[in-house]
């Protein structure tokens, strides 16, 4: 009885030895075929280029504000995704509440790069990145208010207030998050979100800018959306 379950011991043993040797051998083929493809990964992968429609649509639709951008962006290994992006902002807007008139146009610029998560997959539509972005803008606004009473002095003195041609500085920095899909041949659509912390503005005593081309509203920190629509050059 010992003799024969020996035996079918030693059998199993061969033929798992059998079965494993050429699982064992098209593992270590694959993986150096995943090695040898890696290692001949080119640097240079691509540029695509894009316009962020969004801003465009929403100031179509009827908004005071005006948000848009051109981005170039490289492929590096199908992993690293250095970006420029040149845009225009404007806004000419009266508040409900105070009836205070504000105005500027002007281009602003950024500069960043992404990170694609998927870089090792190339056969998908599309990738997730994230990334970083700084953003600039040196812009002239005017803003006009109406009559309002003095604090010190309540209905007795009243005075309007008018600033115009007012030289301003802002910049910014971004963390942005979204996705690319391919759509069509070399045509691609993307959406991101980006999260945006103001750095440092021009100050001045009795007024300050609302608006800030290509950051938005005047806060300290704030929250957008962009939908692109792009294209990978064939070269």
């Amino acid at each position: 009885m010992r003799k024969i379950i020996s035996g079918y011991i030693l059998q199993f043993l061969i033929l798992s030895s059998l079965l494993l040797c050429p699982m064992y051998a098209f593992s270590q083929k694959k993986n150096d075929k995943d090695k040898e493809k890696a290692e001949n990964v080119k640097l240079y992968q691509g540029t695509t280029i894009g316009v962020e429609v969004a801003g465009l649509g929403n100031y179509v639709l009827g908004s005071d504000i005006l948000s848009s951008e051109v981005m170039i962006q490289a492929n590096l290994l199908n992993r690293f995704l250095p970006i420029v992006e040149i845009g225009y902002g404007k806004v000419n807007t009266t508040s409900d509440a105070t009836d205070i008139h504000y105005q500027t146009a002007a281009p602003f610029f950024k500069i960043g790069a992404d990170y694609n998560f998927f870089y090792n997959k190339p056969h998908l539509p599309g990738y997730l990145y994230a990334g970083l972005r700084f953003g600039f803008s040196s812009f002239m606004y005017d803003v006009d208010g109406p009559e309002m009473t003095d604090p010190n002095y309540g209905s007795l003195i009243k005075y309007p207030f008018s600033y115009h041609g007012v030289n301003t500085k802002a910049n910014w920095l971004e963390i942005v998050g979204g996705m690319k899909v391919k759509i069509f041949k070399g045509f691609c659509m993307g959406w991101s979100v980006k999260y945006k912390k103001r750095l440092s503005y021009t100050h001045y005593e009795n007024t300050e800018p609302w608006y800030i081309p290509g950051y938005g509203n005047n806060a300290a920190t704030g929250f957008s959306v962009s939908y692109h629509l792009m294209y990978n050059l064939p070269f």
